[in-house]
């Protein structure tokens, strides 16, 4: 008689923070779009997304998106990498990156989005499996070079179109979106950092989240569908009310 397979291990409960934290981080970046929605329409200025406080705001938003993927590569494959999981959440992923280019390249190919914040979680997801091992010191110096490379690599001999990724080309390329991996992989690498750390183990909690909870929780929990959706929404009722009512 053999022997019963071992029962898998139950996955891991969901830390309502982090989900929150997801929430808070799709909640400014839709006011973001709003303002260069509103831009696009002659409400504001057309500088004012990209200048100034807005131009911080954008990439504080980059960077909170960024640090939660390394937090959550950490919690979704601490034990052991779990493939076909990552696999499929990859593919999702880059599906929703291709959307964007498409969508953003039939607007305006002079200005599409060929790596913006999707493109990059894609690229994070590859780049950092090998953190998901490496000494926690190791993951902070490579995040911290990350962070310089930009200032200091950057050279006419990544100007070639197929290595503007990076971002280190001379020149910042055109682009309405655009996180490339230097120095965009830094927070990614801190989240991972900080994960391994122990950081978000602090934050879960035994008891079941009320509704409030719960109500808070549930964008976080569907942020690649919010993304892609929300902009396409927030422009058409902007396009609607110029159009019909005001």
């Amino acid at each position: 008689m053999t022997d019963a397979p071992a029962p898998l291990p139950a996955p891991r409960p969901r830390i309502p923070a982090l989900d929150i934290a997801r929430t808070v981080a799709l909640v400014c970046m839709a006011i973001y779009h709003f303002t260069v929605d509103l831009a696009l329409f002659g409400v504001v200025a057309p500088d004012l997304p990209f200048t100034g406080f807005f131009r911080y705001f954008a990439h504080a938003i980059a960077g909170s998106f960024l640090f939660l993927v390394g937090i959550s590569l950490v919690l979704a494959h601490r034990r052991k990498i779990r493939w076909r999981p990552w696999l499929k959440r990859l593919a999702q992923i880059v599906v929703g990156a291709a959307l964007v280019s498409a969508a953003t390249y039939a607007d305006n190919p002079e200005t599409y989005v060929f790596f913006g914040i999707l493109h990059m979680i894609a690229a994070a997801s590859l780049i950092g499996l090998p953190f998901l091992r490496a000494p926690i010191w190791l993951t902070l110096a490579t995040a911290a070079l990350a962070f310089i490379a930009p200032h200091y690599l950057r050279s006419t001999a990544f100007d070639a179109p197929w290595l503007l990724w990076l971002g280190l080309s001379s020149e910042i390329p055109r682009s309405i979106d655009f996180e490339p991996v230097f120095p965009w992989i830094g927070p990614v690498l801190l989240g991972i950092a900080t994960a391994r750390a122990g950081v978000p183990e602090r934050l879960a909690t035994t008891r079941a989240p009320g509704s409030l909870v719960r109500a808070l929780s549930w964008p976080g929990r569907h942020s690649l569908a919010i993304y892609l959706v929300h902009q396409p929404v927030l422009f058409g009722l902007l396009w609607l009310w110029f159009k019909y009512i005001a």
